[in-house]
């Protein structure tokens, strides 16, 4: 019997937001596979700025659902997804990663040489106009985006979630009092208890412009 492999397009449109959870444990291994394919997500100079940290206990769940104000995901969820934002990690040494990409014969000498004084002059330029956390959290919510793509893959249903106290989630994950570092995030992952239908979305001429927006022609938010 021949099944239907689901395609990038297929996650996209039958992802929903799934706020009721069965109490089933997510296998290690899928999890792993999940977590592996969020980090294959691009970032800015290839910084990889951003980690995930993954809260399964009830301890931590409990403290997520206190950050989040009673929200029914972490109560539910056997998975709750923090995604953090490394403000200056582009100070950090990234040799390995510098290396790893010198090893896949993605990046010559003269391009390491060239871009990681670049990259370090752009991060400057970012500090110095206050767009750090800017730029790191976008860095976050792309992986959080793959992520919830790759769970519909895998039968999983995700809830990407809003609502949250950014100082309660960082005592919850023990980064309290840590200002080089933003919560970007919060997705819950599970296997669904409920059946979310799609509400449907704008007709595309509604927020697609062509070229400059506001332009005539363009029908999307003109005032």
């Amino acid at each position: 019997m021949t099944t239907h492999a689901m395609t990038v397009a297929d996650a996209i449109r039958t992802r929903r937001t799934v706020r009721h959870y069965l109490p089933d444990p997510i296998p290690e291994t899928t999890l792993t596979s999940l977590l592996d394919l969020a980090i294959e997500a691009p970032t800015s100079w290839n910084l990889q700025d951003r980690s995930i940290v993954v809260v399964t206990g009830d301890e931590g769940r409990e403290g997520l659902t206190w950050a989040t104000g009673g929200q029914p995901q972490p109560q539910e969820a056997p998975v709750v997804l923090v995604f953090v934002a490394e403000l200056r990690s582009w100070q950090d040494d990234h040799s390995d990663v510098y290396e790893q990409a010198r090893g896949n014969g993605a990046w010559s000498d003269d391009f390491i040489a060239m871009f990681s004084a670049a990259s370090k002059a752009f991060q400057e330029g970012l500090d110095e106009r206050g767009l750090l956390r800017e730029y790191a959290v976008k860095d976050a919510v792309i992986a959080a985006s793959f992520l919830m793509l790759a769970a519909t893959e895998m039968g999983l249903a995700t809830s990407p979630m809003n609502g949250w106290d950014e100082e309660k989630v960082k005592k919850v994950i023990g980064i309290d009092g840590r200002d080089d570092l933003a919560i970007a995030l919060l997705v819950s992952v599970g296997y669904a208890a409920e059946v979310r239908p799609h509400p449907g979305r704008r007709a595309p001429e509604r927020n697609i412009v062509r070229e400059r927006y506001g332009d005539p022609g363009n029908t999307a938010r003109q005032e």
